[in-house]
């Protein structure tokens, strides 16, 4: 921000950062509420329950093959404009989802929707990072933590209050406003200039077909389709990401950023990112079943247990990106797990007729940690990186967690699959994976601490 005027400076800030909670909050809670609607849904338009996954998994996959591609093209057409791009397909896909009278025509529409939602989250971190001057960065991560915690919180007790009323598709229009809101103060953004002129759109098609083939491939062997075809899809992923890694480390600024993952304390980083949410994914996806079939809970009851986790990220994630400023970043995220792994482990060990308050103080102390993990972590690697890579670290990170999430979700459905250790078996596997991702963040700061000395 260049204004010399503090009010001014402070309502332009506002205005950007507003923007930018909008848009992350609508990442989050389209997906999630949309989960709820799915039966709906599939009754509605005369589709199978595996079929009906489809709204979900599609959208998640192409999110995953566009987030990369995206930050590349940001740095060329310029974040601002891409995010702006980004927000008005979103909004215009989302009209579609909402007039949608067939299935076809919900997956194109929901398709549409990821592409809008990857564009602007592609670029959505680098412009936190132009928003905020660097000693109040943290704060800037924090808040975004705290968006992200509320939608997660909010979505669910809000998707059953609209089906409990109406139809289905409302639970689409209910992202019109958000989307309308964050477009509209997104002319608040700054500008910065676009950092390169060129676009590598072999590098972009070559990334985007590794993600979706790896993850594709993974789907198939998940969902009992033919082991054949999940192989010679995963290994032509395989080939694909040999070639990418190889090309692309010798670009200057690769499409696939293997020049950030080169630096020892950006890599383990993402290690820790994608382990916590591997991690909470698995546990996060086991929770409702245990509670409602193990413990009798009616759905309404589970969702007010599990809102706990969230709702105490909401707390805690500001504070932590206040902190992050001043403690040392990976003290506070090895703290973090090292919660988080407490509470899980205790999770295995629940009374036979637990009340709210066993599961409550479990699940509050998991989310503690998680609040307390994500924007240091985040901001350890921004710092990490050059202020011209910022977009592609941004999306890297945001890639990594939705590659945990996915490998979360295919964990937990390995263990239902093998019922590996009947009622702990889940939490305590979440547990160590939380784990690693402490000792990532603990060997971050041995990293930090060789890096300073070096200067």
């Amino acid at each position: 921000m260049t204004e010399t005027d503090p009010r001014e400076a402070g309502r332009v800030r506002f205005g950007a950062v507003l923007s930018i909670s909008f848009g992350t909050g609508l990442l989050v809670m389209d997906n999630t509420i949309v989960t709820i609607a799915l039966p709906a849904i599939a009754a509605d338009l005369d589709v199978g329950r595996s079929t009906i996954i489809l709204v979900v998994t599609l959208y998640q996959l192409t999110l995953l093959m566009a987030l990369l591609p995206f930050s590349a093209l940001g740095d060329v057409l310029g974040h601002r404009r891409l995010y702006q791009g980004g927000q008005a397909l979103f909004l215009v896909a989302t009209i579609g989802c909402f007039l949608a009278d067939s299935f076809a025509t919900l997956v194109i529409a929901r398709t549409l929707q990821a592409l809008g939602v990857a564009a602007a989250l592609s670029v959505s971190i680098a412009l936190i990072r132009r928003i905020y001057p660097p000693r109040l960065l943290g704060r800037g991560l924090g808040l975004n933590a705290l968006i992200v915690a509320s939608a997660a919180a909010l979505a669910p007790a809000l998707g059953g209050y609209i089906l409990s009323l109406g139809s289905w598709r409302w639970v689409f229009a209910v992202a019109v406003p958000l989307a309308c809101i964050s477009l509209a103060a997104s002319r608040l953004l700054p500008r910065p200039a676009p950092v390169q002129t060129g676009y590598d759109a072999a590098g972009a098609l070559m990334t985007a077909l590794m993600f979706g083939l790896l993850i594709g491939g993974l789907e198939v062997f998940v969902h009992g389709g033919p082991p054949a075809i999940g192989g010679v899809i995963m290994l032509t992923g395989v080939i694909i990401a040999a070639a990418v890694i190889r090309r692309e480390s010798r670009r200057p600024r690769p499409v696939l950023p293997v020049d950030l993952l080169g630096n020892p304390g950006f890599s383990v980083g993402a290690l820790a990112t994608l382990t916590a949410f591997m991690g909470s994914m698995c546990f996060m996806l086991y929770l409702p079943f245990r509670l409602q079939d193990g413990y009798g809970l009616s759905p309404g009851e589970a969702g007010a247990v599990i809102a706990a986790w969230p709702l105490t990220m909401m707390l805690v994630g500001p504070l932590a990106g206040a902190m992050s400023d001043r403690a040392p970043k990976g003290l506070l995220g090895a703290s973090g797990m090292a919660l988080t792994t407490l509470a899980l482990v205790s999770m295995a060990t629940l009374p036979d007729e637990p009340g709210y308050l066993d599961f409550a103080w479990r699940l509050m102390l998991g989310g503690a940690g998680f609040g307390l993990f994500m924007s240091p972590n985040s901001h350890l690697m921004l710092s990490l990186t050059p202020a011209d890579r910022t977009a592609s670290a941004g999306a890297l990170v945001s890639t990594t967690r939705l590659t945990g999430q996915t490998l979360g979700a295919t964990l937990i459905t390995i263990v239902f699959a093998f019922q590996i250790g009947a009622i702990a078996g889940a939490p305590l596997i979440a547990a160590g994976l939380t784990l690693i991702s402490a000792l990532c963040s603990l060997a971050q700061l041995g990293l930090a601490g060789r890096a300073s000395t070096r200067r």
